[in-house]
């Protein structure tokens, strides 16, 4: 009766020890998914505050440099370090996993030369944006998948779809051995045992050195199985306006079944989130008997062979999370952004209204219409260079995400180009003169007469001297001076305003010296530059009145005669 009583006891316990482990996985999951979605709306619509490490920014490339396309028009890696493009990103980037980011800048890099891209790509982003409860959803799955630092898995996953499986057939010979060594023992104790400990040693050594080779790829297969666990969550959530993108992501899951179970094991042993308890399980099985080793050679031929599935995945998950973080960007951005009017064909154009910089505070908005070439004039910090970049990125903007920093923009679908942040190549032996032209040749090499080119350069053949650089300047830019080429170029030779007038609008920016301060108010004004400044600012700065004065005497003479005074010694 007693042992019965105590029988029940021991149950009884171990039930109520199950119960209370079982509420206590439930609560902590509660908790946790309630302190994600607390994340997602405190987040939503704020400046993205977040820090990233020169290899964070590398990998996070990676996607782009897998997908992009010969001959397709992309923003180029001149263009992109002239305009600041990173900054932009993270601007952007109110992302919550490596897909999202990756496609971000991957889609930042690829403007758009279709207007249906553009128009799903709106509808996306304004069905996020004023459907807060669909966009928590899916932001909680993609918070889910999370990132993954300075590892691109996509390195991983196209690398492993390109490995050639290995045979097999020594994990099978392990295995065997390890079997009959461990039965040996019952025939023969001592020499079993001394038999097993060997073989056990071999096979755990021939593992190592094996699975040490294979290690960075079972890291993306870790974020890959999440992906795949995720895939059939999407569909649960109730949106009808993204059906076809949630039908695409579960659809590829199911193709993609066996792939799951086979990465699942071999990411088992390196699933220490789940416990240590699982992890030394995992190692031991693994070390014996070689399983992950010989499932790897599985995951290996089914990622291959649906790496198109792999790929549409990706990509519709990455165009939903995009959307979700361009809602937040519009939403921080409400009032001050328009949805740009692109059109294909027609006469080449482009034209915005109170146009800025969206990194730039309290702005100053300009507004211009440009059928032709633009030649800025002004002086150094009058606001030249920002307003070349502003129409560069809003351009880009425009192409890319569908929004432009200004009231209105329309202008034609371009291939957008720049020459103006360039420094000496050291490594490559090349001076800064050397490395402008090439910058400048690769523009004219990009006019193919199929899409239009919208080119910006700053201070052109700045690298070499005055008689050399407005001449080999001029005829450069009156080369740009084509039906599909839109040439916006910053320039302090007022020479080039005279030369040029026939094809180009001239601008200019001005600047006031008083009371011993200068004063820009980086207002975009019609006509070339007339003030000169830049003597007049050496007595802001505090230089000798004589030499102020020299100096100024110096300027008249030339600009009266055509020549320079020479000082009497």
């Amino acid at each position: 009766m007693n042992v019965n009583s105590d029988n029940r006891t021991i149950a009884f316990l171990l039930i109520l020890g199950f119960i209370a482990f079982a509420a206590f996985a439930v609560w902590e999951t509660c908790k946790s998914r309630k302190r994600v979605f607390g994340k997602i709306r405190k987040t939503y619509g704020q400046w993205p505050e977040r820090e990233y490490s020169m290899e964070e920014f590398d990998a996070i490339s990676h996607y782009y440099v897998h997908r992009k396309k010969e001959g397709l028009p992309v923003i180029d890696d001149i263009t992109w370090n002239d305009l600041d493009m990173d900054r932009i990103f993270m601007l952007l980037n109110h992302t919550w996993s490596c897909i999202g980011e990756s496609y971000l800048y991957c889609l930042l890099r690829m403007p758009a030369m279709e207007e249906e891209t553009l128009k799903e790509r709106n509808r996306l982003i304004e069905y996020f944006r004023t459907h807060p409860e669909a966009r928590e959803k899916m932001e909680y799955r993609f918070a889910r998948i999370g990132k993954t630092g300075s590892q691109s898995m996509f390195d991983y996953i196209y690398n492993l779809a390109e490995l050639k499986p290995e045979a097999v057939w020594p994990e099978f010979v392990w295995i065997i051995a390890v079997v009959v060594s461990f039965g040996s023992i019952f025939i023969n104790a001592a020499f079993g045992v001394l038999l097993f400990l060997a073989v056990m040693f071999g096979s755990w050594y021939y593992y190592y050195r094996k699975k040490k080779r294979i290690e960075p790829f079972l890291r993306s297969c870790s974020c890959l199985i999440q992906i795949l666990k995720e895939s059939e969550s999407f569909g649960k959530i109730d949106a009808p306006e993204l059906k076809n993108y949630q039908e695409k992501i579960v659809q590829a899951g199911k193709l993609l079944r066996k792939l799951k179970r086979s990465t699942h094991f071999v990411v088992g042993g390196n699933a220490g989130e789940n416990g240590e308890l699982t992890k030394v399980f995992f190692d031991y099985i693994n070390y014996t008997f070689h399983l992950d080793l010989i499932e790897f050679n599985t995951v290996i031929r089914e990622l291959a062979a649906h790496m198109d599935d792999l790929e549409g995945l990706i990509d519709a998950v990455g165009a939903l999370e995009c959307a979700t973080a361009l809602a937040s960007f519009r939403t921080l951005a409400e009032g001050s952004y328009c949805i740009p009017e692109l059109k294909k064909g027609g006469r080449t154009s482009l034209s915005c209204e109170n146009v800025f910089h969206p990194l730039i505070p309290d702005p100053v908005k300009n507004s211009i219409t440009a059928e032709r070439g633009v030649l800025l004039t002004g002086s150094n910090a009058s606001g030249k260079s920002t307003f070349l970049k502003t129409v560069a990125v809003n351009a880009i903007l425009a192409q890319t995400i569908d929004t432009c920093m200004a009231d209105s923009w329309k202008g034609n679908f371009f291939r957008i180009c720049t020459s103006m942040a360039l420094r000496d190549d050291l490594a490559g032996k090349e001076s800064y003169f050397i490395v402008e032209i090439k910058s400048l040749k690769r523009i004219l090499n990009a006019a193919d007469g199929k899409i239009p080119i919208l080119c910006f350069v700053d201070e052109v053949l700045r690298g070499t001297n005055t008689v050399e650089r407005i001449a080999a300047s001029s005829e450069i830019l009156e080369s740009m001076e084509r039906e599909d080429i839109l040439c916006f170029a910053a320039t302090h030779d007022i020479e080039l305003t005279h030369i040029l007038e026939k094809g180009y609008d001239n601008y200019h920016f001005e600047e006031e010296v008083r009371d011993n301060d200068v004063l820009f108010n980086y207002r975009l004004f019609k006509g070339r530059a007339v003030s000169r400044n830049a003597i007049k600012l050496l007595g802001v700065m505090g230089y000798d009145p004589k030499l102020i004065e020299k100096a100024q005497n110096m300027a008249d003479h030339f600009l009266e005669t055509g020549e320079w005074r020479q000082e009497e010694a």
